[in-house]
């Protein structure tokens, strides 16, 4: 396999897109410190607030929402993506790119179009099911499609020829050792290293019902010597948590160091998203999932499978109470021997290696 020179990079609007980016930009980094790698997105995306501070390369060029029906917009479309195309291709033309890589979001397709234009080699990295919408108008220009999930190809006809990579994980996550680093880690957020600790995070997006349930169990929770560690979402209101518990309640607006709330809990409680999926799965934290309600249902899709292994617990947000939440996390964060035996589980359903098996397909499509 000869060396890639340069590589560009397409993924934007959410973490979803950006984290594994991220971690798969790293990856060639790792093998050949000298590739260039350019990223492109756009000028509102997430990804300026993520990508630059990593040091790569972030150009941004226009880039249009995809309608998902037929109206105005969709007459607009074709001129607007040809001129988003055309900066695309600026930009490839001038890091003289060998191949082109999308993750998804809108910044993607005019980077698959501008690469297409140029018989460039395309590979899409999908973790979702169904694809979404730039993925699947990526995958009219290529064969690459590399996938996060053994479920993916049977689910999705659109993926049924695809290769199941798994997904790009950061080497901080994919390279947790949680119980080397659970006291360091508990020590860092002020938990007792003593008593069992839920995890919560259940994202920037919808995670209201979650904040309530729990804030709501606090007292039950503490009384039965259960630690909580919370990260509320930064774009959520604060939760009243009761001050008199006898054992401690954190509560945080963000966490970027994933790694460091996963190392200290011994059951989580999140969202279905597919990055949540992979990073819990892979170091094998017990999870119980409270899918997102209002969507596809794709995270309760991404979650199902985990469960189904053995690897966590599936409840509607709908039923998620105080109540259920006493009736269930406390026997379970309680019962080491069944606790081990989902984290078992769930390791053997995940992957630590997707950024290395990505990038060896990655090699394959520009050999071939």
């Amino acid at each position: 396999m000869g060396p890639l020179r340069s590589v560009v990079l397409c993924g934007g609007g959410t973490g979803g897109h950006i984290y594994p980016l991220l971690a798969f930009a790293d990856c060639l980094r790792r093998h050949d410190p000298g590739v260039r790698i350019t990223c492109l997105g756009t000028p509102k995306g997430l990804e300026n607030e993520l990508i630059p501070p990593h040091g790569y390369d972030l150009r941004q060029i226009p880039a249009y929402q995809l309608p998902r029906s037929i109206n105005l917009n969709l007459v607009r479309t074709p001129d607007r993506m040809w001129k988003a195309a055309r900066a695309a291709g600026k930009v490839i033309d001038e890091v003289r790119a060998d191949v082109v890589v999308g993750f998804g979001g809108y910044v993607s397709v005019p980077g698959y179009l501008a690469a297409w234009r140029r018989e460039l080699p395309i590979v899409i990295h999908e973790v979702n099911v169904p694809p979404g919408v730039a993925n699947r108008m990526g995958m009219k220009f290529t064969k690459n499609v590399a996938v996060g999930f053994p479920h993916q190809p049977a689910q999705a006809e659109a993926l049924r020829d695809a290769r199941v990579v798994g997904v790009p994980l950061r080497r901080g996550i994919s390279g947790l050792d949680r119980t080397a680093m659970r006291n360091a880690a508990r020590a860092h957020f002020g938990l007792r290293p003593d008593l069992p600790v839920l995890f919560v995070a259940g994202g920037s997006q919808g995670a209201r019902s979650i904040n309530l349930a729990v804030s709501g169990a606090a007292k039950e929770l503490a009384r039965n010597g259960v630690q909580v560690l919370h990260v509320i979402g930064a774009r959520n209101e604060p939760v009243p948590v009761p001050t008199d518990l006898p054992v401690p309640y954190v509560t945080l607006p963000y966490l970027s160091e994933m790694e460091l709330g996963y190392a200290a809990a011994d059951l989580m409680l999140a969202r279905g998203g597919a990055m949540t999926c992979a990073e819990v799965a892979a170091i094998g934290l017990p999870t119980i999932y409270v899918p997102y309600p209002h969507s596809n249902q794709e995270q309760k899709r991404n979650a199902l499978p985990v469960v189904q292994a053995g690897g966590g617990l599936l409840v509607d947000d709908a039923e998620l109470t105080p109540d259920w939440l006493e009736r269930t996390v406390i026997p379970l964060v309680r019962d080491p021997q069944r606790l081990a035996a989902m984290s078992h589980a769930a390791a053997a359903y995940g992957r630590r290696d997707g950024d290395e098996a990505l990038l060896r397909f990655v090699y394959e499509a520009v050999n071939r």
